[in-house]
């Protein structure tokens, strides 16, 4: 079983790439939490599991992270865009 990690830096919009973002500017959203990226995952297919107390390798607060479980049959690109679109989905 394959388990991908999500880090709220990956869909920030406020991040560079360089600071960690790994969407694209346009489906990036603002701060996104740790509990929109689980909803956003539930309603993609796949199950989260969130951890907060974890910190991100590049940042200096903890944010938290979500592991998503049984993502097998997609890759990560794919993954973060429809997680990306669901959270910006799910502010409006």
């Amino acid at each position: 079983m394959v388990e991908n990690v999500i880090w709220p830096a990956y869909l920030d919009a406020e991040c560079s790439l360089s600071e960690g973002r790994r969407t694209a500017k346009e489906l990036a959203v603002p701060e996104p939490t740790v509990d929109e990226i689980a909803s956003a995952v539930q309603q993609v297919g796949y199950d989260a599991v969130i951890e907060r107390g974890k910190t991100y390798p590049r940042e200096y607060e903890p944010r938290g992270r979500v592991i998503v479980k049984g993502a097998d049959d997609a890759s990560k690109g794919d993954l973060l865009g429809a997680v990306a679109a669901y959270v910006a989905a799910l502010r409006e």
